[in-house]
């Protein structure tokens, strides 16, 4: 069972910066104009648990993580440097001054097993677990990562991650951590060596936009922030996949879990907020482009390498119609993506003054099941869960959702995927998606 409950003490030590472990260039380096778009000045907090296993008997994780962040540093020197704008047009580039990552040592008087025999999100006391050391969180003039970790009593312990977001993404921040778990293990060097080459996601010589980007469109009407938030993790997993395919018009069963569980998310969440059916609703499905290059990005690249291409309709028709008409919206949005697509999103930056994307009627939903969070290694095997940390993530919460990959109670794999919304509107959600469920079962058995 999950303790939502759970109550504990963590016992912190001063915060200290870690350093490379050996010299490394002082230089200015410029992100690249994917990086540096306002959708993605924020902070992102990761978390991975690691039960206590005899791979690190008499080995105390804070020092042998501390360590190891120092000398992967030595690789990844500009994550310990800080950002600040330059020249017009507020473009990032990070000073390498060799500052150093902000690292906190912690001990909290609980174990693993007490979070739950199913580890998701949200996590109770995830801000004593990942602590925002003040003046410490900003994207300007700040750590660029910020690490806790804590021992429990089972002796497991808890790595916590805080990542500026415009340094890199998911794939960028678990090689850099896969990196420190090398090392710690006691590797000579690191398997992939990080590749910065930013200005391979630089905009255009002129820039020209030569797509159509439906995710920046201007926003119309005001930002008003959800209110009474809850979090609730949803598991789908081989019978409730397979149940949902039930629902996929016969033109579209090769459509892949992703799309199908993007499109079914979609609907149902606009359906539980119940928006003026006249009203845009957006579903951006996050892209990973690293083989859209041809070439292909290095394999060492460690910087934002997606697009958010939107599939646009309005609230009414969206609810109305099956999910067939949601699918189709997602699947034809999320092949638009090309090389073509990522330069003209680049040039779009550097000719509207960076744009966050648009926020009215949107949804965002992250794929981290294929990120590799999970084997992370510092040397006690690999982790019992790791991805981002909540579902509550971004500017604005409940705009973003994330898959993480999860087992059930059953040890069946499947995907954890923690739903933000009203309380109202998560009371909504919950019975369309047992509906939905049901008819999909019930469909099945008619087959």
């Amino acid at each position: 069972m999950s303790h939502p409950a759970l109550s504990f003490k963590v016992t912190r030590q001063a915060p200290q910066l870690i350093t490379p472990a050996a010299p490394t260039p002082r230089e200015l380096k410029h992100l690249s104009d994917i990086d540096d778009q306002e959708s993605l000045r924020f902070q992102v907090p990761i978390i991975q648990f690691f039960r206590q296993s005899d791979l690190g008997r008499g080995r105390d994780p804070v020092g042998v993580i501390r360590e190891a962040i120092g000398k992967a540093l030595v690789h990844y020197y500009p994550f310990a440097g800080r950002l600040r704008e330059v020249g017009s047009g507020r473009k990032l580039a990070v000073d390498c001054t060799g500052e150093g990552v902000m690292f906190i040592e912690a001990d909290a008087d609980v174990t693993v097993d007490e979070f739950g025999d199913v580890l998701q999100p949200p996590f109770p006391g995830l801000d004593e677990l990942l602590f925002d050391v003040p003046g410490s969180g900003g994207i300007l003039g700040c750590p660029l990562l910020l690490f806790q970790v804590t021992r429990l009593t089972c002796g497991g312990f808890i790595v916590a991650v805080r990542l500026n977001h415009t340094m890199a993404d998911a794939t960028g921040i678990v090689n850099f951590l896969t990196a420190v778990g090398e090392i710690a293990r006691g590797q000579p060097d690191v398997s992939v060596r990080p590749v910065w080459r930013r200005e391979l996601l630089n905009a255009r010589d002129p820039p020209r936009v030569t797509c159509v980007h439906h995710e920046y469109d201007q926003e119309k009407g005001t930002i008003v922030p959800f209110e009474n938030m809850v979090q609730r993790p949803f598991f789908f997993g081989p019978d409730e996949v397979a149940s949902l395919r039930n629902l996929v018009p016969p033109h579209l069963t090769r459509c892949s879990t992703f799309e199908l569980l993007v499109a079914i998310l979609w609907r149902t969440r606009t359906v539980s907020l119940k928006l003026n059916p006249a009203d845009e609703v957006r579903m951006m499905s996050i892209v990973n482009a690293r083989h859209k290059f041809n070439p292909p990005l290095p394999k060492g690249y460690y910087g934002n390498a997606f697009a958010y291409p939107a599939a646009l309709t309005s609230a009414g028709e969206l609810s109305a119609n099956p999910i067939g008409y949601a699918l189709q919206l997602v699947r034809k949005a999320k092949n638009e993506v090309t090389e073509d697509y990522m330069k003209s999103v680049a040039d779009l930056m550097v000719l509207n003054n960076r744009p966050h994307f648009r926020v009215v009627g949107s949804y965002i939903i992250s794929d981290n099941t294929r990120a590799g969070f999970e084997t992370v290694d510092f040397g006690w095997g690999k982790n019992a869960f790791g991805s981002p940390a909540s579902g509550e993530v971004g500017a604005i919460p409940g705009f973003i959702t994330f898959y993480i990959p999860a087992k059930n109670k059953k040890g069946q794999k499947g995907i954890t995927i923690p739903v933000c919304l009203p309380a109202e509107a998560m009371d909504v959600f919950v019975k369309e998606m047992d509906d939905l469920l049901e008819t999909g079962r019930l469909a099945g058995r008619d087959t």
